[in-house]
């Protein structure tokens, strides 16, 4: 039987000190998109959190981001070139004091680049058509420029190996460039890269092909690689229906040695809308027995997470963990009762969230909330977000995918 505390060794040499992961969260603490002190201090204070923990997605291409952004000192991160590599060394490096694994997560936020207008840029679209979400331009692909995006990933990974992360996840899930491409809905293309589902998973398997090599040529033998997917694409359109999804994860893991697949869910015990049987479950026969089954969704105490083991290798935890950033390791030398499960004042500072999170967790309107939110109520800026940032057009608030997950 399966237990929280067990050991885990990835397919490529890697090895977990437990079955715990800290799921990416955004934290709103870039800079003009770069590290800083608010940002080492909030992953240096979850170097304990989990045995791997997976910094939050970051931009791969000048014009992936920043997604979920508000203000030039409240951006996402990026990576995009080398300029962001001091900072990224410095978070890998917190992350990694207390012996855990630290993972980057890379994306291209596509047409979800809210705030990239506002820093010149353009965001970047599959097809170019309409969102009724959406107030800002967008650019639909060159055939030419999709390519020069999957290098940009390689690139990225590239960095990511030199600012010493022990590996990297493939942000294919909530909505960004990667799913926007396999989606039915926002990929309306007849070229390599859409027209039938075979040819929407082009760029996702061309993502993971490209990261791949240059981890076989840069990397040490047991860096981790892990891609990200959300099992389904139904709201009041429908993308694709796990279907679709498992076909795409079946092609990558028959292709690819990936370490581990993880599936963002609001709710890790979820199930699709035709089947008695939960996404972890209908997934696990497409991931295989070599990579790693992830899942993340709502687990916010001990008891969520070993009713998760059940049905998955690694579980993933996100809102919880801003609330105790030891939760990790109270749980590994059994000290479960003594986890924080509520916010408080005193627990914001303790627990070094950024005040981008402040913002974003102090607001009445956040959704999915933290268990004592209205204790931090005062703490909030009073800034009104609007509805491009509060909303990702998907009927669900602020970014929930990022949260919980």
């Amino acid at each position: 039987m399966k237990a929280l505390t067990d050991q885990v060794q990835l397919r490529h040499g890697a090895v977990l000190q437990n079955r715990i992961v800290q799921s990416p969260m955004l934290t709103n603490s870039g800079d003009r998109e770069y590290v800083t002190q608010d940002t080492l201090d909030y992953y240096g204070a979850r170097s304990q959190s989990a045995a791997m923990v997976i910094v939050e997605y970051t931009s791969v291409s000048k014009n992936g981001g920043p997604s979920r952004s508000w203000a030039d000192d409240r951006t996402q991160l990026a990576i995009f070139d080398d300029s962001f590599k001091p900072g990224m060394t410095k978070l890998a490096t917190a992350l990694k004091k207390d012996g855990h694994k630290a993972i980057l997560q890379l994306v291209h936020s596509g047409r979800e680049a809210n705030y990239a207008p506002q820093m010149g840029r353009t965001a970047e679209v599959p097809s170019a058509m309409d969102f009724a979400w959406v107030n800002y331009p967008l650019h639909e692909l060159t055939e030419e420029e999709v390519w020069g995006i999957v290098k940009d990933f390689g690139r990225a990974t590239k960095r990511a190996i030199e600012c010493g992360f022990d590996g990297v996840e493939i942000h294919g899930a909530n909505h960004y460039l990667i799913q926007e491409f396999f989606s039915a809905y926002s990929n309306k293309r007849t070229d390599y890269w859409g027209g039938s589902l075979e040819k929407r998973m082009n760029f996702p398997l061309e993502v993971v092909k490209e990261v791949l090599r240059v981890v076989k040529k840069a990397a040490p033998a047991d860096f981790i690689v892990g891609y990200r997917i959300s099992p389904e694409e139904i709201h009041d359109t429908v993308g694709y229906t796990w279907h679709e999804s498992t076909q795409l994860i079946r092609a990558i893991t028959d292709q690819f040695d990936l370490d581990y697949i993880h599936l963002s869910m609001p709710q890790y015990n979820g199930k699709p809308a035709d089947s008695d049987k939960t996404f972890a479950e209908l997934f696990a026969p497409a991931i295989g027995d070599q990579a790693k089954e992830m899942i993340v969704g709502n687990l916010m105490t001990e008891e969520d997470m070993q009713d998760a083991l059940k049905q998955t290798d690694l579980v993933a935890l996100a809102r919880a963990t801003l609330m105790d950033p030891q939760i990790g390791l109270k749980i590994a030398e059994g000290r479960g009762d003594e986890i924080l499960h509520e916010i408080s004042p005193a627990q914001v500072k303790a627990a070094h969230l950024t005040p981008g999170l402040v913002s974003i967790f102090s607001d009445p309107k956040m959704e999915p909330h933290l268990p004592g939110r209205e204790s931090i109520y005062s703490l909030h800026e009073g800034v009104e977000l609007g509805e491009d940032v509060i909303k990702n057009g998907t009927g669900s608030s602020y970014n929930l995918e990022d949260f919980d997950d």
